[in-house]
Order: C-alpha cells, then sequence, then structure tokens
C-alpha cells in the first residue's frame, strides 16, 4: 500500500472515531466558549485589580488550561483506538510496513491538532479582546502574535505527546489518567515549590510563549522547544514499541 493511501486510510479512521472528533471540536468549544464567558464577566476588573502586574497576553489564553485536555484527549483516543478489540492486528495485516502505518497516523494527528489549534487560538484571543475595552491588545502588541502561534503550535504538540505515550502504554486510560492530573494538579504543585527542574516540565516550558515578558531560564520559543522534546521524545518511544512488541 502506497504511503498516500496508508494517510488516506487513516484519514478514513480518525474522522470514523467519535470519540477523537469531540476531542477536537472541543478544544475550540472549551476554550473559546470559556473565553467569552470569563472575559465578559471579569475580564477588565481582572486588570484593574491586577494592576501593572496584569499580563495580558498571557490572560488571553487562561482558557488554555483547559483547551489542552481536549488537546491530550484527541492524541490518546486517536491511538489508543487501535488497541481496542484487535484493531491493530487488522491495520497491521493491511498495512505490514509499521514505520509507513505509525508515521502516517502521527503525522494526521499532528496536522489536525495544529490546524484546530491555530483557529482555536487566534479565535480564542480575538473574542476575549473583545470584552477588554481599554484595556483590550491587539495581535500588533509585544508578545500576542507570538504567544497566539505558540498556543496553536502547544495544543499540537501536546496532542503528540499523549500519542506517542498512547503508542507505548497501549492505553488511553492510563494516559489520560497520567496526563490530565499532570498538567491540571501536579505541574502547579512542583512548581510553587520548586523554581528549579519544575520549569522543564513539558507544560511549564512550552506556556512560557504565552507571556508577555517571560521569566527564568527558558524564553518563549526555547520553552516550546522542551516540549517538542518531550513530544518527540514520547512518539519516538511509542514507535519502539508499535515495532517491537506483538499486535
Amino acid at each position: 500500500m502506497s504511503t498516500t493511501a496508508v494517510l488516506r486510510s487513516e484519514w478514513i479512521k480518525i474522522k470514523s472515531l467519535r470519540a477523537g472528533a469531540i476531542s477536537l471540536i472541543s478544544v475550540f468549544v472549551a476554550m473559546v466558549g470559556i473565553t467569552v464567558l470569563v472575559f465578559a464577566n471579569i475580564g477588565q476588573p481582572q486588570a484593574e485589580l491586577d494592576g501593572d502586574a496584569f499580563d495580558p497576553v498571557h490572560f488571553a489564553f487562561y482558557a488554555l488550561l483547559f483547551g489542552q485536555v481536549a488537546a491530550i484527549s484527541f492524541g490518546t483516543t486517536a491511538v489508543s483506538s487501535e488497541y481496542l478489540n484487535g484493531a491493530l492486528r487488522i491495520s497491521l495485516a493491511a498495512v505490514p510496513n509499521r514505520g509507513i502505518f505509525y508515521a502516517a497516523k502521527i503525522a494526521l494527528v499532528g496536522a489536525l491538532a495544529l490546524a484546530v489549534g491555530m483557529v482555536t487560538s487566534f479565535v480564542t484571543f480575538l473574542s476575549g479582546q473583545a470584552f477588554m475595552g481599554e484595556y483590550a491588545i491587539g495581535l500588533g502588541d509585544p508578545g500576542a502574535l507570538r504567544a497566539t502561534v505558540g498556543a496553536g503550535i502547544y495544543l499540537a504538540l501536546m496532542a503528540l505527546f499523549a500519542a506517542g505515550l498512547a503508542a507505548l502504554f497501549r492505553s488511553g486510560v492510563g494516559v489520560l489518567s497520567l496526563l490530565i492530573p499532570l498538567v491540571l494538579i501536579v505541574s502547579f504543585v512542583i512548581g510553587d515549590v520548586s523554581s528549579g527542574s519544575a520549569q522543564y516540565l513539558p507544560d511549564r516550558a512550552g506556556q512560557q510563549v504565552l507571556l508577555q515578558h517571560p521569566e527564568g531560564t527558558l524564553g518563549p520559543w526555547s520553552g516550546l522547544g522542551v516540549l517538542a522534546l518531550w513530544a518527540a521524545a514520547a512518539v519516538a518511544a511509542g514507535w519502539f514499541a508499535v515495532k517491537r512488541r506483538d499486535a
């Protein structure tokens, strides 16, 4: 089977996977919906309360905390579905070349997450600023365009990170049980008690790109680079598992 045919077959599988489609839609709905809700109610009061400490760029992507959970769910379900009811054996019978099979799935996961992430990040930014009145910023303000593009890349990298781990662990439940507490709880707890190695955790490093004036060792793009290394390591580990283990 040609690479194009494998990509098409993986596209059909991902498109027909209800949980994956819902997760992708949830990335957009969660981020835009929460942004509109929060900014319409407490956007300007929050800016007044924070005063000079207010970071309008970082605040613009407050909803990323929730959107990344949906991105992680998409990457996880897109890969873990292969391990339900012996689906992987059927897939490998149709595509015996495991390298092409795995690369096609990972490429589609990354491309779809990046496309949805980019659209979502721009809509999120613009919709939130519509409620900020005198505190509103534009894409031309310092750090705004970089953070908007970076948020889309961040969502794609988190989806790939989850996809790689799903191939490694062969369990969607296991990956979600690991990553969701990590990004919602563990990272903040560790980050509050340690200012050293905690900054290299995947989510904390990647979110450096969302700060108007990042502080610490990692800059906006180097932080995103650290997250890319985490994602690459997870994808490589997943490839090792797909290549070496029995279907």
